[in-house]
């Protein structure tokens, strides 16, 4: 089992470094999405990133055998592969009809279906703790949404449509997640996300129009460029960040990435208004989304928290009291 290496304040920093590239993203991803299809967009991510990986395992002679898989090895690498390519398709778009912050917000909806998903596939528990953050999180989505609930209720909308789209791409990434998870006991992570980022690209080579990168204004393809590295170097520190810091404090530091974005578009509008539209949300979608953050976080966290209580509990100095 793995051990941190206890340098929590290390992990801390590297965990929001991963929050902060993952907050800003949508908003790069949003202005190249102008010029760009959302096939296109997603094809030059990832051969990118799993063009870079390739080097880098390559150099250091640490490429994957794919004799260790075996047959249901591939199968898992399949589905993780159609996982993965369905996830960052359909999330694009969902931002295409959608602002970067609602985006952000509805696809925290994903890690909590890989929960439950975990549920039934590894018979992993689900905690009073854990239940009450996703209490928490309906909740803050219900705040969120308070003024378009007659809307993503009552008719099919390019916001309605867009939200569905994201809950999508949320749910597809489960697929992605549980495989992955599996794999992880053949492979090391790195070996699996540069298979999955080559094998991704390679299945929407037939629909990616590689030219439309002609088209893109100077500033666009910087943003494009700033999009695929934003892949390797968050993933980088969020990796970085595990060998340093528990796993659940890890994860509920990265809830925060929606108030990220929130943040970051209510900047960049101000600074960029020709680039960047400001959210135009009320006072109590504001407070829905840190809900939905809290939620999260005590979904993360939950279970640590449960354990680090029933271990003070054995002790015998209080088992006296």
């Amino acid at each position: 089992m793995h051990i941190s290496s206890g340098r929590w304040l290390y992990g801390l920093f590297l965990a929001l470094v991963t929050a902060v590239l993952w907050g800003i993203l949508p908003i790069k991803l949003k202005e190249v999405l102008r010029v760009m299809d959302p096939v296109t967009v997603t094809w030059y991510r990832l051969l990118v990133s799993g063009a870079l990986l390739f080097l880098y395992l390559a150099a250091s002679r640490r490429l994957p055998s794919f004799a260790a898989l075996g047959r249901n090895g591939r199968w898992l690498l399949g589905l993780a592969i159609a996982g993965l390519t369905g996830n960052y398709v359909l999330y694009l778009f969902g931002l295409d009809m959608l602002s970067p912050g609602t985006t952000q917000l509805v696809i925290q909806v994903a890690p909590v279906l890989f929960l439950i998903s975990s549920l039934f596939v590894f018979r992993e528990r689900f905690s009073l703790g854990q239940g009450l953050g996703l209490l928490v999180m309906l909740g803050g989505f219900g705040l969120f949404f308070n003024q378009r609930l007659d809307e993503l209720f009552s008719s099919m909308t390019r916001y309605t449509t867009g939200v569905l789209v994201v809950l999508g791409a949320a749910f597809v990434w489960t697929f992605y997640g549980l495989a992955q998870k599996q794999l992880l006991t053949v492979w090391h992570s790195v070996q699996i996300m540069m298979v999955i980022y080559l094998g991704c690209a390679l299945l929407l080579t037939p629909w990616a129009q590689p030219r439309q990168v002609l088209e893109l204004s100077p500033l666009q393809g910087w943003l494009l460029l700033a999009c695929c590295l934003n892949t390797l170097v968050a993933y980088g520190a969020f990796a970085e960040a595990l060998a340093h810091w528990e796993a659940s404090r890890v994860s509920a530091t990265l809830a925060i990435t929606p108030l990220v974005t929130f943040v970051a578009v209510a900047g960049a509008a101000v600074l960029w208004p020709e680039h960047v539209e400001p959210e135009t949300l009320n006072l109590l979608a504001y407070l829905g989304a840190l809900l939905v953050v809290l939620g999260s976080a005590t979904i993360a966290l939950a279970p640590s928290l449960l354990r680090s209580y029933r271990a003070r509990r054995a002790r015998p100095g209080l088992q006296s009291l």
